[in-house]
């Protein structure tokens, strides 16, 4: 039985605003399953950050002739704003540029080279004698060798998702002066990938009857055609966690080796914050526990090959730095569910030509629950999807308006009008009021099925299904004309409607929290279905960060069909989602590319 759940989000590079595609392709899958696994009683951890060392990060201080802390910080705070008005519940969303992460980072590099398996050699890498200095590799593009694609990192091609070794790279150049760069040999630190593969392909393959394909073809499919080699873990770079080795000065932790163990960095500061310093344990040792990572496809080989490498290399030795008295392994990824990218009007997203929906521009315009929605109907679970202006204004005014929330308006109203505020006795239900009962509460359990499986859109289009049915079931029992000559059938039928939206409150509640809030206060409960969120200051030896936290407390919400009684006493409603004009589509079309 599965009692706690970690849940593990990408770390956004704090170098650009978040977008519609970075949205949903993990920060809101993580939430909405989330917000799920806590109406299930499960114990949930939901933990992130900032990474805060990227090369994106100096390659923007560059540019901006400022340092990568001032530009760290700056996307940081804009990030907590954004995930606060989006109602992402962080248990932690921290940052990689904490002393506690450093201090991670460097054990679990301590405990790779305790178990044999780092190594130390010479490489070649891109110089720039313009710069009279080493390029990280994302400062250098050119030409993959793999497929050709002309806009290649040096490290990994976005077209084809291939890790690449720098070396090859075709036609390189610098990003930061155009100028051609040269290979010049420096020693570094590589995690011995070949010694690993076998124990991470036994992971795989553990994993490969409910594993996405589009993550089996990146991460199983890929070791199988082309073995693992060793991958350098250090880089020459001023900005970054130092490598914790003697006459190592000048040289850091490389940021895809560092940035993963974020998660299990968050983990321990959280558990640091709530005066439990051990309390991580309960989610990364240990049979009854399941991690989820919520990552896009072009971070699926640091995902599921590199990180559950340097999880399974680390062996008992973390916990032995640690102090723990019972060292164990830490637990490996349970599930990696990647999304595809999402596309705007059927073009590729871009920030450099703002081609792009940005999400803290979104919200001063729209509510967060129709932004949840159609992301979530939208998501690429499986393949790359598109947004549409039309198609969002047609979503919200037909769906979350006319099916969901004029249903429970219109009912809530209705019932406060004729019965005083109080849910009317039903009497003796009819079979067709226990039929629609009984397929909503089945409804748990198809919903629990897509969710656990993380299905997310076919989830909500279960709930949206039943929201449906229950209007089909209005149209056919019309309280609205019954009252006039049988009030005792209208109070049956608005009755079965109610018991049917309470319930449907709680299976939309992960997808829109912020109108299920407002729906639980409707029907008079004084208890909110989740807890808050706020933003956190937090001083160590690096400085002060603000982080985004979730406290559980006086949360109500169960997985579990409506125990409405007759006599409630209920609260006039308010509509729950706002009628959008037709002219909106071209408004926001005209924004796009300025």
């Amino acid at each position: 039985m599965i009692e706690n759940v970690l849940v593990s989000v990408a770390w956004p590079y704090a170098n650009a605003e978040i977008h519609v595609g970075n949205i949903t392709g993990a920060y809101l899958p993580a939430d909405i399953f989330a917000r799920y696994q806590r109406l299930r009683g499960r114990k949930v951890l939901m933990v992130s950050g900032s990474d805060s060392h990227g090369t994106p990060i100096t390659v923007r201080a560059d540019a901006e002739k400022t340092t990568p802390l001032e530009v760290y910080q700056r996307y940081h705070n804009s990030f907590l704003d954004l995930f606060k008005e989006l109602g992402l519940t962080y248990d932690l969303f921290t940052s990689t540029h904490t002393s506690n992460h450093f201090d991670v980072s460097q054990k679990i590099f301590l405990s790779l080279q305790k178990n044999g398996y780092l190594y130390t050699d010479r490489e070649l890498q891109w110089y720039a004698p313009s710069q009279k200095r080493f390029l990280p590799d994302r400062y250098v593009e050119g030409t993959c060798y793999i497929c050709g694609f002309e806009n290649a990192r040096s490290d990994q091609c976005d077209k084809c998702g291939n890790l690449l070794d720098p070396a090859q790279l075709i036609n390189p150049r610098s990003k930061v002066d155009g100028s051609t760069p040269e290979l010049r040999e420096t020693e570094h630190t590589y995690l011995d990938l070949g010694k690993l593969q076998p124990a991470v392909v036994e992971f795989l393959k553990q994993r490969e009857s409910y594993w996405r394909p589009n993550v089996l073809r990146q991460s199983l499919g890929q070791i199988l055609a082309d073995n693992l080699h060793g991958r350098a873990i250090t880089r020459d770079l001023d900005w970054g966690i130092p490598v914790p080795l003697e006459g190592w000065d000048g040289k850091c932790l490389y940021v895809w080796f560092e940035a993963v163990i974020g998660y299990l960095s968050a983990s321990i500061e959280w558990s640091k914050l709530i005066g439990k310093p051990d309390a991580w344990t309960e989610w990364w040792h240990g049979p009854q526990s399941q991690a989820y990572y919520f990552i896009g496809k072009d971070n699926i080989p640091f995902h599921a090959v590199i990180w559950p490498a340097q999880l399974t290399g680390s062996g008992k030795a973390f916990d032995e730095l640690m102090g723990l008295p019972n060292p164990a392994p830490l637990n490996l990824p349970y599930d990696v569910p990647a999304n595809e990218f999402m596309n705007l009007e059927n073009q590729k997203i871009s920030g450099s030509r703002n081609w792009a929906v940005w999400g803290r521009d979104f919200l001063t315009r729209y509510d967060p629950d129709p932004l949840r929605y159609y992301l979530t109907v939208n998501m690429p679970e499986s393949k790359d999807t598109d947004w549409d202006w039309e198609d969002f204004f047609h979503r919200n005014n037909d769906e979350l308006v006319a099916t969901w929330g004029n249903l429970a308006n219109r009912v809530l109203s209705f019932t406060c009008k004729h019965w005083e505020n109080k849910v009317p006795d039903p009497g003796e239900l009819t079979d067709m009021d226990k039929d629609l009962l009984a397929q909503v509460e089945k409804g748990f359990e198809t919903v629990a099925a897509e969710m656990d499986a993380v299905h997310l859109r076919a989830a909500l289009a279960e709930g949206m299904r039943l929201a449906t049915e229950v209007n089909k079931y209005l149209d056919q029992t019309a309280p609205w004309s019954a009252i006039k000559t049988d009030k005792a059938a209208a109070a049956r039928s608005v009755y079965t409607a109610l018991k049917a939206i309470d319930s449907l409150k709680i299976l939309l509640a992960p997808f829109l929290p912020f109108t299920s809030e407002r729906l639980n206060g409707f029907f008079g409960n004084d208890r909110p279905l989740f807890g808050k969120q706020y933003i956190d200051t937090i001083s160590d030896d690096l400085g002060t960060h603000a982080a985004l936290r979730y406290d559980p407390d006086g949360a109500s919400g169960k997985w579990e069909p409506s125990k409405l009684e007759p006599g409630k006493e209920l609260v006039n409603p308010q509509p729950l989602f706002k009628k959008l004009d037709a002219s909106i589509i071209e408004e926001e079309r005209k924004r796009l590319g300025h």
